[in-house]
């Protein structure tokens, strides 16, 4: 896994999971032994801006605007989608192969996490859920629990959440884009 885009989604069906917890990112107190991360914000206000929203979630767009390519054997609303994201050049990028774990796909929640398949740089779990408040606020949620897997990931520590924290921020970004009414 790795260089040239070696990581197939469909090779990775039955890979197993890197971390023992899953599902913990819609537990109320992430797991202990990891890096716990939480972001939350209000995108907008109203029923069609949440449809909006959680129809980008669905579509794969946090991870496309933060620069990442993506293969996946299904969409993300289904557990068992195996997504391989690559990072980097087109022949030349780093996979960062993931499965979905869970997902809520009707009602005024909606989201879903993946979790880490062997290749990845960490090791844990990632959600993204988008919520329309009884004020009528759309309320989107970024949870993640990680620590690094891999020893390129290990041997730059900082860097390696610098890029976490970055693509982080370009999630957000692209789901106040997906607010707007005629993005």
């Amino acid at each position: 896994m790795g260089l040239f885009r070696a990581a197939s989604p469909e090779g990775l069906r039955d890979a197993p999971l890197t971390y023992a917890e899953v599902g913990a990112t819609r537990a109320a107190d992430l797991p202990a032994g990891y890096l716990p991360g939480e972001w939350t914000e209000v995108v907008g206000s109203g029923r069609e801006t949440f449809e909006r929203v959680a129809a980008a979630v669905f579509d794969w767009t946090p991870q496309r605007s933060a620069g990442l390519r993506v293969r996946a054997t299904g969409p993300a609303g289904e557990v068992g989608t195996v997504v391989v994201l690559t990072a980097g050049l087109p022949r030349l990028g780093y996979d960062i192969p993931c499965r979905v774990v869970w997902a809520s796909t009707t009602g005024d929640e909606r989201g879903f996490a993946y979790g880490t398949l062997p290749g990845h740089p960490e090791s844990g779990e990632e959600c993204f859920t988008v919520r329309l408040a009884a004020g009528g606020d759309v309320v989107v949620t970024i949870r993640v629990f990680s620590r690094l897997a891999t020893p390129a990931a290990r041997a730059v520590p900082p860097l390696s959440r610098l890029v976490q924290g970055l693509a982080t921020r370009r999630y957000l970004s692209s789901l106040h884009r997906a607010a707007r009414p005629g993005r």
